[in-house]
């Protein structure tokens, strides 16, 4: 069985367009001619891999499969590519990265500044996502690595750990929680929290959190960040649960309280998911290199 490169990387901008007109532009052919060659692809494979109607396009249980083979099989195309391209070094090429809410507003952005300042000719996608959409970017290889933090249930993937944060419970100062050295969430949902937006990783954790309480968490308002979290509890409209190393940095220019939540689940472990760590281009791992505390990786 013969597969064109050409003719997967056309099933992929017509798996990740609402119809096949807009997949065949991504593309740069006819509608027509884009048809042709999927019909020839379903003739290849004896099966059908998408379901035409009058609102467009949609897979099949075997397109998806398809579409998650492809994706894998171009993106090493792409690693071989930059390897040789480049000779293996790191200074140019493509990143993709899946990551939580902290990752991405928290430490990510001095990292990437400090290695893209060294590297001009790398360029980097970064996306906030929910931990189960991390691990499933990850397996079907729409991202070259994840960031989450916690833990995951990843099979077939490699697991880095790379450091250690805990979730903490931020008041004003004065609130009637502030003198407690430590808290339970429980304790906390008697009062208005300040949260993160819609989407967010932590939101959506705590939530599941709440849920299993069987209660509901009360959101006076959402906000784009931790420092703005910080600076809503400062000013008394409401409580937040963010992670230590934000409570610490804000507690430098703010007036806050910070107080140990009493949970087993507080303590988080940082991890970066990947495929095959060694099958990366030097690009990706250089980057996970620079996220290490020191020179040595441990994967499991």
């Amino acid at each position: 069985m013969h597969f064109d490169l050409a003719d997967l990387r056309l099933f992929i901008h017509i798996g990740e367009s609402p119809s096949l007109t807009q997949g065949a532009r991504r593309a740069f052919l006819s509608p027509a001619a884009a048809s042709a060659r999927i019909k020839a692809l379903e003739g290849q494979l004896d099966t059908r891999l998408l379901y035409r109607d009058s609102r467009g396009v949609e897979l099949t249980p075997a397109g998806h499969k398809l579409l998650k083979h492809a994706r894998l099989i171009m993106n090493q195309v792409e690693y071989l590519k930059a390897e040789f391209t480049h000779f293996g070094t790191d200074s140019a090429g493509h990143i993709r990265i899946f990551a939580n809410t902290t990752a991405v507003t928290e430490f990510l952005p001095e990292v990437l500044a400090g290695f893209l300042a060294k590297r001009p000719g790398v360029t980097v996608d970064l996306q906030e996502r929910l931990s189960r959409d991390i691990v499933r970017g990850v397996l079907d290889g729409s991202t070259d690595m994840g960031i989450i933090a916690g833990p995951v249930e990843a099979a077939g993937l490699q697991v880095i750990h790379f450091s250690t944060d805990r979730l903490v419970l931020i008041v004003p100062v004065g609130h009637e929680l502030a003198k407690q050295k430590k808290v339970t969430l429980k304790q906390t949902l008697a009062f208005q929290h300040i949260g993160l937006h819609e989407g967010s990783t932590l939101l959506s954790f705590l939530r599941d959190h709440v849920e299993r309480l069987g209660q509901n968490l009360s959101l006076r308002i959402q906000v784009s960040s931790f420092e703005a979290i910080c600076r809503m509890v400062e000013a008394g409209v409401g409580i937040g649960i963010i992670p230590e190393s934000a409570a610490m940095r804000h507690s430098r220019t703010m007036h806050l309280v910070t107080l140990s939540l009493d949970e087993p689940w507080a303590v988080r472990e940082r991890s970066i998911l990947v495929r095959e760590l060694d099958a990366l281009p030097g690009t990706v791992r250089a980057l996970i290199a620079t996220l290490m505390p020191d020179e040595d990786t441990k994967s499991g």
